[in-house]
């Protein structure tokens, strides 16, 4: 199964489509969320019953917007 999320990258050109990322797991009181390594981009918050099972994945887009630099990143899970 493939899973996709959408990560907030603060600064361009950290990231672009192709590479490879590893993503670390941090824990809330009530949700977990997903960093790429080494602290490229977060993502958003995700209960518990929604946790990532893959850690490393491919960058799919990198977009602009008036919020700022967002990037999908597709991950391949069992």
């Amino acid at each position: 199964m493939t899973r996709e999320m959408v990560f907030k990258m603060e600064r361009e050109g950290l990231l672009k489509e192709g590479d490879h990322v590893t993503v670390s797991e941090g824990f809330l009181p009530s949700s977990c969320y997903y960093t790429i390594d080494p602290s490229l981009a977060m993502s958003a918050n995700y209960r518990f019953t929604e946790r990532l099972t893959a850690r490393e994945g491919v960058v799919t887009k990198v977009e602009q917007n008036a919020r700022g630099f967002y990037v999908t990143a597709q991950f391949e899970e069992p």
